[in-house]
């Protein structure tokens, strides 16, 4: 498996314009969020479970992931996904399942034409078109970036 720091030296290489970095610290999460949103809206049969179990399948997916790059990055992880489905919960029952959609697909889509604006600044192109293991590397060293700003070793 490859390492975090190879992860991480590879995803920054292509995002070193201030303001790119400055755009994936607010676009990053943004998408993160609303892909967790539109997870959570998709029906759950009730023998099934309950709303957010595929957003709950995905989120389990991604922290095996991380748990073998970094134990501490992934408990910062597990606290981003966990506020990102209450907020998705909180959403879903203030508005109901369709609007929680119409808003996570809304910030997608604005938060990715950010990213590719950033990319269009740095002159790079986005890592994730060269290996799509890079999607989940983005969360992660945005994280990284909060850790480092906190003193937090990771």
């Amino acid at each position: 498996m490859t390492s975090l720091t190879t992860w991480f030296d590879n995803y920054s290489g292509d995002h070193r314009n201030a303001t790119n970095q400055l755009i994936h610290v607010w676009c990053v999460p943004a998408i993160l969020w609303s892909v967790v949103a539109m997870l959570w809206s998709i029906p759950v049969p009730p023998t099934f479970g309950r709303p957010g179990l595929w957003a709950g399948l995905a989120i389990a997916a991604a922290s095996i992931f991380y748990w073998q790059l970094s134990r501490r990055l992934e408990v910062g992880m597990l606290v981003v996904f966990v506020a990102s489905g209450l907020l998705s919960e909180f959403l879903r029952l203030r508005f109901g399942a369709q609007v929680l959609l119409w808003i996570a697909v809304a910030v997608f889509v604005i938060a990715w034409i950010g990213q590719f604006i950033g990319h269009k600044i740095e002159g790079r192109k986005p890592s994730f078109l060269t290996d799509l293991s890079y999607l989940l590397i983005g969360p992660l060293w945005v994280l990284a970036k909060l850790y480092r700003k906190l003193g937090i070793p990771y």
